[in-house]
């Protein structure tokens, strides 16, 4: 089984001290190399006749693998270890975002217009006319991403707080990829009713909300109550964003394999709010034989512990009432999907699908299945990571949406508009490019946030006609 692959998300940097003695550094590439950790940079920050310190940045998998990394290197006698660093966290001080003012104010004239009195001219215009702060203030193009940090990532509950660097994250994705502004709010409340009448107090400044990690079942309310009272576009990204995602690369998963979008049987692992929306997106595309899968089995009639939202699930799902574990109802199917945890798929379960067949394993960091392990038995392997293939990442997604949903003065995200996104996003890759290794657009290709924003737009023009 190949190794899992180091990643720039796990690196670890030292500073070393190497005396001018023959092989001094030979050794500790060796010792790099022999771990398994991948060199990305070297350094040389000072140099005298009798030592040299230099700059080792490394790749590695994991916290684990870089600690033993400075383990090892700590016991080479030639070599000093003046400091450790984290380039992650380094990346993160004093946070990924700020605020900076559009004009320079250098004089009083200036300061009259921007702020008091000439301020008081715009203010009384917007009171007038209040459809005017649209043109007259940043709200057009600025979004609020709003999470109680119930459910981050693959992290779980880990609070508001912990959870502000992936909503600062979220922000530059935003503005690097479509120039929409975002701002992270994160609440220190998971009461269902205050995180909905928090948001519609402070909607007035914002042109669309992006909900973020909220666990499930609250998200479904909080995001139906949402929609019915604001007149901006409310998007949980979770849900719809994966969706989108997953149904661009299912498109072209099923171009390369040839399968049939009407005969195929799906395994949904993961019954919660993303498992939900990629369920009703392959509902969409065609699919008629989904069969959902948590943790104690498939969903299905013999099972008298389902919550209203599976009870609702297993209405739209499993067709022929198969019932057992993820590793039964697996048996001849030709697509996994995986919005649950790590190591959920086994080898052996590969085994039981039918021919040719497509995982998506999107648990983040680690997913259902490592591609190494899964490689020999797919045809196309898919995850959420960016050091894999075929990434399935929301950021194919929720960018190009808010941009043409803004652009188009939209008031709500409809059906349609995200199946002309997964639409966009899919015809991204070319006929000619498209392979079991490229079935989705890299998040760089700068095509995909204004085909999806282009898409979109004309997708919400159409509805009002």
């Amino acid at each position: 089984m190949k190794k899992i692959k180091n990643s720039a998300g796990y690196s670890i940097c030292f500073q070393i001290k190497l005396y001018n003695r023959p092989g001094s550094f030979a050794k500790v590439t060796n010792a790099i190399s022999h771990l398994e950790g991948d060199i990305d940079d070297v350094r040389i920050i000072q140099k005298s006749e009798n030592f040299v310190i230099r700059k080792v940045n490394i790749l590695t998998t994991g916290e684990k693998h870089a600690e033993k990394i400075k383990k090892t290197l700590s016991k080479i006698q030639e070599i000093e270890i003046l400091d450790t660093t984290d380039p992650t966290f380094e990346l993160h001080l004093g946070g990924k975002l700020s605020i900076e003012s559009k004009y320079t104010i250098t004089n009083h004239d200036e300061l009259s217009m921007v702020y008091t009195p000439g301020v008081a001219r715009i203010c009384k215009a917007i009171q007038r006319s209040p459809h005017l702060s649209k043109t007259y203030t940043m709200k057009k193009n600025t979004i609020v991403i709003v999470t109680d940090g119930s459910a981050v990532l693959g992290l779980g509950d880990i609070g508001p707080e912990a959870a502000l660097p992936v909503m600062e994250g979220k922000a530059m994705l935003f503005k690097q990829f479509a120039n929409v502004d975002a701002i992270p709010i994160c609440l220190n409340t998971k009461n269902t009713d205050e995180i909905i009448n928090i948001v519609k107090n402070i909607s007035p400044g914002f042109g669309g909300v992006n909900l973020e990690d909220i666990s499930s079942p609250r998200c479904f309310e909080i995001e139906k109550k949402l929609n019915e009272e604001l007149n901006i576009p409310v998007f949980h990204d979770d849900q719809h964003g994966t969706a989108i995602s997953l149904g661009a690369a299912f498109i072209n998963a099923l171009k390369v394999t040839g399968k049939d979008v009407k005969k195929i049987k799906v395994v949904v692992a993961g019954v919660g709010a993303a498992g939900v929306a990629c369920t009703k997106m392959l509902i969409q595309l065609g699919v008629k034989n989904i069969i959902g899968c948590d943790r104690k089995g498939a969903l299905s009639s013999k099972r008298e512990d389902l919550n209203e939202i599976k009870k609702e699930y297993l209405n739209i799902t499993n067709p022929h009432d198969e019932h057992g574990k993820l590793n039964d109802v697996i048996r001849g199917s030709d697509v996994f999907v995986g919005l649950s945890g790590p190591n959920v798929l086994k080898k052996n379960d590969l085994k039981r699908m039918n021919k040719d067949p497509i995982v998506f394993a999107m648990s983040n960091p680690i997913p259902e299945i490592m591609p190494e392990e899964a490689e020999p038995y797919v045809s196309v392997m898919a995850t959420g990571r960016s050091d894999y293939p075929n990434q399935i990442n929301n950021v194919l997604c929720f960018p190009g949406l808010f941009r043409g949903a803004l652009d188009a003065g939209a008031t709500d995200i409809t059906e349609e508009m995200k199946m002309a996104a997964a639409q966009a996003i899919a015809s991204c890759v070319s006929v000619e490019d498209i392979s079991t290794k490229n079935i989705i657009p890299s998040v760089f290709d700068p095509q995909v946030s204004k085909k999806v924003a282009e898409a979109v737009q004309m997708s919400f023009s159409h509805s009002k006609d």
